[in-house]
């Protein structure tokens, strides 16, 4: 095997924010969730649970959670009826996340020219996360309630395979933290136990090379500013 092969996956691996409509093959996409299904977790409890979400039931769930994501921005107080089923950000942020968290927000709307007194584009770009940007294929991904924390951790090497997996493929992705926000919405649509917790949501297609949104690139901190020699 050759290691830049890996290494590439991992370096041209990016957070695509808009795709074409070119259709994914069912085919494609068991492969790759089978070779992404060699995630390690702990004593192979392989704790994951894929939702494909293709055609009408994509379009459908689309319909559904843009027009609620749509209804709160005139009636902010129907935020209340809505909660994120686990806590995936830090309830107060604190440095160095909320410098990091700033840099990445104002430099996606910086390069779109959205400005930060801009609600009207700030709402549509966000809006952008509930139609999968575009891409054709839709998954959500769940987790039984009663597995550890653990899990979550176990569920992110899955989720990374994924994404690689896509990239061998000529694929991209986009990991959705977003769709949370909405899961008592979504797990009836997609057919989910009352005992299974939604993790996060994901967008996987064919990057659209000519959207200015894909140029994109978020900067990494230096390997010796998270890294301690210990001899």
């Amino acid at each position: 095997m050759n290691p830049m092969t890996v290494d590439e996956a991992i370096t041209s691996r990016m957070a695509v924010r808009a795709f074409t409509q070119q259709a994914v093959p069912r085919q494609t996409i068991e492969d790759l969730l089978k070779v992404a299904s060699r995630a390690p977790s702990g004593t192979n409890t392989q704790p994951w649970k894929v939702y494909v979400l293709q055609g009408a039931s994509r379009a459908a769930l689309v319909d559904k959670v843009c027009a609620i994501h749509e209804a709160m921005r005139t009636n902010p107080a129907l935020l209340e009826e809505y909660q994120e089923p686990y806590d995936y950000y830090p309830a107060k942020w604190f440095s160095p996340y909320i410098e990091r968290r700033r840099e990445n927000g104002w430099g996606l709307y910086g390069l779109l020219g959205i400005g930060k007194a801009d609600r009207d584009r700030m709402h549509l770009q966000m809006q952008r996360n509930f139609r999968f940007f575009d891409a054709p294929v839709g998954l959500i991904f769940t987790v039984d309630r009663g597995m550890g924390r653990g899990a979550l951790l176990d569920y992110g090497t899955f989720l990374q395979n994924i994404m690689l997996a896509a990239r061998g493929r000529g694929l991209h992705t986009c990991p959705q933290q977003a769709w949370n926000l909405f899961a008592k919405v979504i797990g009836p649509h997609i057919g989910a136990g009352d005992n299974e917790m939604q993790v996060c949501g994901m967008a996987l297609g064919y990057a659209d090379e000519t959207a200015l949104v894909n140029s994109f690139h978020t900067p990494r901190v230096p390997v010796a500013e998270f890294t301690h020699w210990l001899e």
